[in-house]
């Protein structure tokens, strides 16, 4: 039984960890883009420049925080299956 649970529990880890990276990598070009196109908009007010700033900080961290409750998460699986 600990032979399957550490497989079906690496095999969940190893696509949470493809997909959360595929979908940063996503975010982090459209942060770039978006970035490099409002760099390019003068007639932009800097405190609109810097609220979009301040909420691309905000979903990194939100997007980090996530990645370590399901890393945390599977530890805890890891824990009670494994053993």
């Amino acid at each position: 039984m600990n032979d399957y649970a550490k497989q079906f529990i690496d095999f969940q880890k190893s696509t949470f960890e493809t997909t959360f990276n595929t979908i940063a990598q996503i975010q982090d070009q459209t942060e770039s883009l978006t970035s490099d196109m409002m760099g390019q908009m003068h007639w932009v007010p800097e405190e609109s420049k810097k609220a979009l700033d301040d909420s691309v900080k905000m979903f990194k961290n939100a997007r980090e925080d996530y990645k370590k409750m399901v890393n945390d998460g599977f530890v805890k699986m890891e824990e009670l299956f494994i053993r």
